[in-house]
Formats: structure tokens, C-alpha cells, sequence
């Protein structure tokens, strides 16, 4: 029987592939995004790729308790069981020093990165406890490590907040069969990545340039492997992570790496190497 999945904040980045790669392998996958318009023509675009019945979707604000207690029910009444939750919805603000970040975006990148996860975890255990099974992963993101850079204090605590959150509660279920685990994609080029950038300060994206030569990646390509990986986990409190030190320290010593535009003038990966098989 194909799992059922719900992604938040699965209408763009490296939620929406995600979720294409969970269809490709022949899952059921419920997204949500805060854009009404935006839901309706992903969902359109992937039922007409995947078929009607392998995706739904909904308008949620991962900080509203009621929008996430309605998303589960979608995905439970759609496909008659929720096997895999993930927190997924995530924003940030433009990295420069935080006294010159505006309040109403720290309150923004806290409340959804990090209350967002949590009332998404509880809202997902509730109703896995119910049918008396499913899985839950949180997304890491730059932070999640202890890793300092300037600019990046905001969403950096916040990622760090949420490993120590889904580690104790991972704790806390362990002799339970609910898995509670995390996701770590790496660098990957997104829109959100690239508006950090673009409207922070200059110098602090010409120092990251040069390392995402190596680390960063296209999402259509983390994806599909966050998808399979997640597909074949059976273990509680694990971290799946895409980038991983010996991985990057092979990609220094790899011509092709050293040739790729990761961020070409217009935003988009172009002269690309082959994807890797890792």
C-alpha cells in the first residue's frame, strides 16, 4: 500500500520536490502554502502529472493550530491514513546584523520556523496516536549545528531551537511506534535562499559564494533523494542529511564542481555537471 505524506509549505522549493519526488515512487502527498491561487496550481499541475487521487491541497498557516488540524484531516480523509509528516514550512530574513533586521520579520522567521514545527508536531502526533502509527521529520536548516555566520542570528536560533526539539521529543517517544526524526537538505537554491542574499548584505553573499560552489545544489535534485531516504527509514531520532563532510570535501577535488554556476546572473543552475550518483 503507498504512503500517505503531507509536506508543509510544499508549493515551492525544496517542499515541492519533495513532494514530486514522493509521487514519482508512488505516494500519496498532501502540500499546503499560504497562497490560496498558489495551492490550487501546484496541486493542478501535479494531478495532471501524477493523477487526481495522488494529490491534494490546502491554504495553511503553519502557526494556526485550526489550518494544520484541517490539513491533517484532508490528508486522512483523502487517503484514509497520514504515515509521514513533515514540517517543511520555513522563511527567513535578508542576512544582515540583527539590530538592522525589521521586528516584524524576526517575530515572522520564529513564529513559522519554529512554532510552526511545533504545533505541526503536535497537530501530526495527535492524529498519528489516533491511528496508532506514522512518522515525523522536522527540516534543519544553517544553525541546526551550532554553525555561526553573520547576518544569520535569527534563522540561525531558530534552527537550532528546532534539533533540540525534535531530539527530546524523540526522547520522548522512543518507546513508542511513532519515528520522530530530521531532515537536513544542505544548501539548495531556492527562492528563499536566493532573497537572503539579494537583499542582504553584498559582501556577506560574496564570501558564501564561493563556498556554495561545492555545497549547494538544485532542489530538484535534493528532493528526490530527501523523498527516498525518508521512503526507506526505520529508525527513530536519525538526522537524514544530503551534504555530509567527506561528501563536500570529495566535491573540492571534483573538476566539475569547480566549472558549475550555481548562481548564474538570472538565478537559475545552468552548466551543471551531471548529477552525481550519492
Amino acid at each position: 500500500m503507498s504512503r500517505a505524506v503531507v509536506i508543509t509549505g510544499g508549493t515551492k522549493g525544496i517542499g515541492l520536490a519533495m513532494a514530486e519526488g514522493f509521487l514519482a515512487r508512488g505516494a500519496k502527498v498532501a502540500i499546503c502554502g499560504r497562497d490560496e491561487r498558489g495551492v490550487s496550481s501546484v496541486v493542478h499541475d501535479l494531478q495532471e502529472k501524477y493523477g487526481n487521487s495522488a494529490i491534494v491541497g490546502a491554504m495553511c498557516d503553519v502557526t494556526s493550530e485550526a489550518d494544520l488540524g484541517a490539513l491533517f484531516a484532508l490528508a486522512k480523509g483523502a487517503f484514509g491514513k497520514v504515515d509521514v509528516w513533515i514540517n517543511n514550512a520555513g522563511t527567513s530574513s535578508a542576512q544582515v546584523d540583527f539590530v538592522a533586521q525589521d521586528r516584524g520579520v524576526v517575530r515572522s522567521v520564529v513564529d513559522t520556523n519554529l512554532l510552526g514545527t511545533m504545533l505541526g508536531s503536535h497537530v501530526a502526533l495527535e492524529g498519528m496516536r489516533a491511528q496508532g502509527f506514522g512518522a515525523l521529520y522536522n527540516m534543519e536548516g544553517f544553525g541546526s549545528d551550532g554553525a555561526r555566520q553573520a547576518g544569520m542570528s535569527t534563522y540561525g536560533a531558530s534552527k537550532v531551537a528546532v534539533r533540540y526539539f525534535t531530539r527530546s521529543l524523540a526522547k520522548e517517544l522512543r518507546a513508542t511506534p511513532y519515528l520522530v526524526c530530521t531532515l537536513s537538505p544542505g544548501v539548495v537554491v531556492t527562492d528563499l535562499l536566493l532573497a537572503v542574499y539579494a537583499e542582504g548584505d553584498p559582501e556577506n553573499h560574496r564570501k558564501a559564494k564561493r563556498i556554495f560552489q561545492f555545497i549547494a545544489d538544485r532542489a530538484d535534485v535534493v528532493g528526490p533523494w530527501l523523498a527516498d531516504a525518508v521512503l526507506a527509514n526505520q529508525k527513530t531520532d536519525v538526522r537524514l542529511a544530503w551534504m555530509t563532510v567527506p561528501k563536500a570535501i570529495l566535491r573540492f577535488f571534483t573538476p566539475s564542481y569547480h566549472r558549475r554556476r550555481i548562481f548564474p546572473d538570472r538565478a537559475e543552475a545552468t552548466n551543471e555537471p551531471k548529477k552525481p550518483r550519492e
